[in-house]
This record gives C-alpha cells, sequence and structure tokens, in this order.
C-alpha cells in the first residue's frame, strides 16, 4: 500500500478530483486562487489602514486560508513521508543545457540548490533575483487580476476570457523566461 502512495497519481484520478473541487467552488460562489491569500494575509496583518486594496472582510476569506495551511502540510508529509529518494528523469538535452548554465546534481534532487540554497541570500547577485522576483511575482498577480493557479483552475475551470488571455500571458512568460533570461542570469 506504501508503495502505491509513493507513485505519482495519474490523470484520470487527479484531473477529476481538481474537477469536482472546481465544481464545488463554483457552486458555493468561491473563486480559488494563492495570490488572494497573500491580500487576505495582509489585511490580517493590518495592512487595510494603509491601502483601501486591503480593506475588506478577510473572515469570508476563511476557507481559502484553510486551503493554503492543508497544501503547506500536504506538502510536508509528501516531501519527507512519501518521497521515494529516487532521482529524477530528465531527458539528456535538458541536463546538458542546465550543466551549460552551471547547475550541478541535476536530478538528484528536487530544488537546485543554484536556485533555492541559503548561500543565495548572501550574495548581491541572489537578492536581486530574489527581491525582483518576488516584486515581478507580486506585480504580475496583482496586474493581472490573479495569480497562475486562480486563472489556470479556477478562471479557466469558469470559462472566463480574461483568465484565458492571463494564462497564455504566463505560458509565453515562461517560454521567454527559460529560453531568453534564465541563460543571461546564470
Amino acid at each position: 500500500m506504501l508503495e502505491l502512495i509513493k507513485e505519482p497519481w495519474p490523470w484520470y484520478v487527479a484531473g477529476p478530483i481538481i474537477a469536482l473541487v472546481m465544481f464545488l467552488l463554483i457552486f458555493f460562489g468561491k473563486n480559488f486562487g494563492f495570490s488572494a491569500n497573500l491580500r487576505t494575509m495582509c489585511t490580517i496583518a493590518g495592512a487595510g489602514k494603509v491601502s483601501d486594496f486591503f480593506a475588506f472582510d478577510w473572515k469570508s476569506q476563511r476557507w481559502n486560508l484553510v486551503f493554503v495551511l492543508g497544501s503547506v502540510i500536504g506538502g510536508f508529509i509528501s516531501a519527507n513521508y512519501l518521497m521515494d529518494g529516487e532521482t529524477m528523469e530528465l531527458s539528456a538535452a535538458t541536463v546538458d543545457s542546465l550543466k551549460g548554465l552551471g547547475f550541478d546534481n541535476i536530478g538528484e534532487q528536487f530544488l537546485p540548490a543554484e536556485i533555492f540554497g541559503m548561500d543565495l541570500l548572501t550574495s548581491p547577485k541572489g537578492l536581486l533575483i530574489i527581491i525582483g522576483g518576488g516584486f515581478l511575482v507580486g506585480f504580475g498577480s496583482r496586474y493581472a487580476g490573479g495569480c497562475t493557479s486562480g486563472h489556470a483552475i479556477s478562471g479557466l475551470s469558469d470559462l472566463q476570457i480574461p483568465s484565458l488571455i492571463a494564462v497564455i500571458g504566463f505560458f509565453i512568460g515562461g517560454l521567454l523566461m527559460t529560453h531568453l533570461l534564465l541563460p543571461l542570469i546564470f
């Protein structure tokens, strides 16, 4: 039984579960998205005194905060108890490309130390990447009216054209980052 848990769920199991959750959210008039939780947390911390954007009834979003807590707990359980310890299988072209950018131990760890290591916090380049990236993600999700999960899962499930446009923009941005900007940064 434990071996079955360590295998990724196939699309025909995970997909219908996501669809059921989205149907229930739409049925009950709720919108899903992680960036909305950041707004809620800022409101709880008192940001409504500084900006009207944060002045709303955060208690109506408690269900979404429970979702975030469940995501954190689920991620912890998955990383610490459900990983089988095997290396990721990557194509030879991907490994060569990443080695060319200066990455080591490719496929041996889920999060590469070159991007997620603690020593990144002590270098000017690392701090610039973290602060700049955080600003761009925050500004982008506010400008787009939501984050990737909100638009790609909730917005598309609700057949919203602005979400379709946002998701297309996310993919284009991801491709540009991967093929044009990432080689310049590393």
